[in-house]
């Protein structure tokens, strides 16, 4: 049977999208499938989720430069720049059965990135190849060629009564 890779987006203000990301990487990790996971906003940072894939051996590359919404974002916008030109190279490779493109909404929303960038990586890709695209506000243009969009949805989160993120639940 030929695989037909599938465009995923996780959106949403809700909590929860790049873990989903990661769990969908650790469930195609474990059948079998080469795992690439790229992070277009996150940078530097250490958490649990990625301690726990550098053991499994699930490929994370680390991109960006961290969050902005002020100053210049001139440096920003050049690295996520030589990450989309990665991502482009590593879709095409055909080294991989599964990219996620961790937080590439974000770098569409703050002016990083375009739409229209995205979309191309989608055109480009092979056609057995799943992508992930996480990160809140995804376009409307990347719903519409998506196959399955999950919104995370905030209900309640404790950041509302001052409590601080906790290592292995937030990060």
């Amino acid at each position: 049977m030929t695989r037909r890779g599938l465009i995923i987006v996780h959106t949403g203000d809700g909590k929860g999208k790049t873990t989903a990301a990661i769990g969908l990487a650790v469930r195609a990790f474990g059948a079998g499938l080469n795992v690439l996971i790229l992070q277009f906003i996150k940078g530097g940072r250490r958490s649990g989720e990625l301690e726990a894939l550098k053991i499994l051996g699930v490929e994370v590359r680390q991109l960006g430069l961290g969050f902005t919404r002020t100053g210049d974002i001139t440096e920003h916008k050049a690295a996520a720049q030589r990450a989309l030109e990665l991502a482009r190279a590593e879709i095409l490779s055909g080294a991989w059965d599964l990219i996620i493109l961790d937080e590439i909404n974000y770098a569409v929303k703050f002016g990083l990135l375009d739409v229209e960038e995205i979309l191309q990586l989608i055109k480009i890709r092979p056609p057995e190849l799943h992508l992930v695209f996480t990160g809140r506000d995804a376009l409307p243009e990347l719903i519409d060629a998506a196959d399955l969009v999950t919104e995370m949805k905030l209900i309640k989160h404790p950041f509302q009564i001052g409590i601080a993120a906790q290592e292995g639940i937030e990060f």
